[in-house]
């Protein structure tokens, strides 16, 4: 419960901070004049591809479930940066990219005629690997603050804003020595949204993301009946490149 209130608060915060850079940009905006002399290049763009990597941390568990080896994952796309003032401080990022997430887990998915059904496995069962992968086409959303200019490569930055995915491939993955398993999971909730943030100086930047809806369908459960609301939360490294 801790954890969950936790989040919903940095929720609430990053949410907070979108909104302040948000106000800030309109009155720095407000406040340029025309009596400005200063010569800017009107012609440099910042941060329009992105590489990151990321460690999936999945809120809202089950009772029993756990996270086994390491979660992760990786994205990459591109960002149109559309400048909002003259000293293009302040702009938009609007972009396409690829992600693929592989989160490891004791949730075993079986599917038989019934459908896919969903049970814990015991710490005493043997088996190497059990993960769900997704691979999405990601449309992030950011409003963005740096303190760059056309001749200057390092400077601080401040992305924050709101990233759609659409899953248009899910697995269910399970390695034993007896048993290999793997199949198109359709309980994966196709349309995933969150909020992001990504700040950093120069070449290492920090990004996260929290979602804002679960990974599996409403109706998903194990088979005592609790529902799979399991949320990510993945914490990383971005890097930008022009």
């Amino acid at each position: 419960m801790v954890v969950n209130i936790f989040f919903h608060y940095l929720s609430v915060c990053m949410r907070g901070l979108i909104m302040f850079i948000f106000i800030g940009a309109t009155f720095h905006l407000c406040a340029q004049t025309g009596s400005e002399t200063t010569t800017y290049d009107a012609s440099y763009l910042e941060d329009q591809f992105y590489v990151g990597v990321t460690y999936n941390i999945l809120l809202n568990k089950p009772n029993d479930v756990t996270q086994r080896n390491l979660s992760y994952g990786l994205h990459m796309g591109f960002l149109k940066d559309i400048p909002l003032n003259r000293k293009r401080t302040i702009a938009f990022g609007i972009g396409v990219g690829y992600a693929v997430n592989s989160d490891y887990t004791n949730l075993f998915a079986n599917k038989s005629e019934n459908g896919i059904e969903y049970s814990v496995l015991g710490e005493n069962e043997d088996y190497k690997r059990n993960k769900l992968e997704t691979h999405l086409v990601e449309f992030p959303l950011e409003l963005r603050w740096r303190n760059s200019t056309a001749s200057s490569y390092k400077f601080w930055r401040i992305y924050s804003g709101v990233k759609f995915g659409y899953v248009f491939e899910g697995r269910s993955k399970f390695v034993s020595d007896t048993q290999r398993t793997s199949f198109s999971n359709t309980d994966i909730r196709e349309f995933q949204y969150g909020i992001t943030l990504n700040f950093g100086y120069n070449t290492f930047n920090i990004h996260a993301y929290y979602a804002l809806n679960s990974m599996f369908n409403d109706e998903t459960s194990i088979t005592n009946g609790e529902v799979i609301a399991m949320k990510p939360l993945r914490i990383g490294l971005i890097f930008y490149i022009l």
